[in-house]
């Protein structure tokens, strides 16, 4: 029997991997529909998020509800996430152990969910999903291809409302680039051929076994692999 989103939301909860685990309340693994065509991925979870068990329920989280709610989509549409799944302490950058712990359940989200475009929020999940150093301030409003799919990057809604929320020139910003993941969305039921390029597991590389999750290096592009650890598992 395949495994579902639930059964990997089940495991997660009572995940011990790193040393996240010791101060979290919950893991904090997602929500949204399994089936969803747009993903959105933030940093980790903070002190609301925390104690509820869902991503983006604060302030944040209504900003972003806002914004889906302008291109005609609602929180059930989409599936939310993040790059870890337990609070760092005094919301603190994951550390590099504690993210590459973590990354086989974001990996296996996004295998499961199989969505055509995913939205980035913020500095910290931009340059996870596309390894790189460039800013999210230059990555913004761009399209990216990675794994056969569409990488949209934004702001983080609370770095929005630290900066001013609506006084902020940013607000403007993140309205454009949600106009720019419902045309992305939009074109891919057009032409479905194009918006579901997904790339398979490439030849030669070992698939997981029943109930294990790929390994893969975060933010490798669509250009020739030669590590077998860099090949496209989703």
């Amino acid at each position: 029997m395949s495994r579902s989103l639930a059964d990997a939301a089940a495991e997660a909860a009572i995940c011990t991997r790193c040393r996240l685990a010791e101060g979290r309340t919950q893991v904090v693994f997602g929500t949204g529909s399994p089936d969803a065509d747009l993903l959105f991925i933030g940093e980790g979870p903070g002190f609301h998020e925390d104690r509820l068990g869902e991503p983006f329920v604060g302030a944040a989280g209504q900003l972003l509800n806002r914004m889906l709610g302008e291109i005609g989509l609602d929180r059930a549409d989409v599936y939310i996430a993040n790059v870890v799944k337990c609070r760092p302490p005094g919301n603190r950058d994951p550390e590099p152990d504690e993210i590459e712990a973590c990354t086989p359940w974001l990996v296996e989200q996004i295998s499961l969910i199989q969505p055509q475009v995913i939205v980035t929020l913020g500095n910290f999940a931009t340059k996870f999903v596309l390894n790189t150093s460039t800013g999210i301030t230059r990555l913004r409003g761009q399209i990216h291809r990675w794994h056969g799919r569409t990488v949209i990057p934004t702001f983080h809604p609370a770095a929005i409302l630290h900066g001013g929320g609506e006084r902020s020139p940013q607000v403007a910003a993140l309205r454009e680039d949600f106009g720019l993941v419902r045309r992305t969305l939009a074109d891919a039921a057009e032409h479905p051929a194009a918006g579901s390029g997904a790339a398979p597991i490439e030849a030669g590389v070992e698939r997981p076994a029943p109930g294990e999750t790929p390994r893969i290096v975060p933010g490798v592009s669509d250009a020739p692999a030669t590590d077998p650890d860099q090949m496209e598992l989703f």
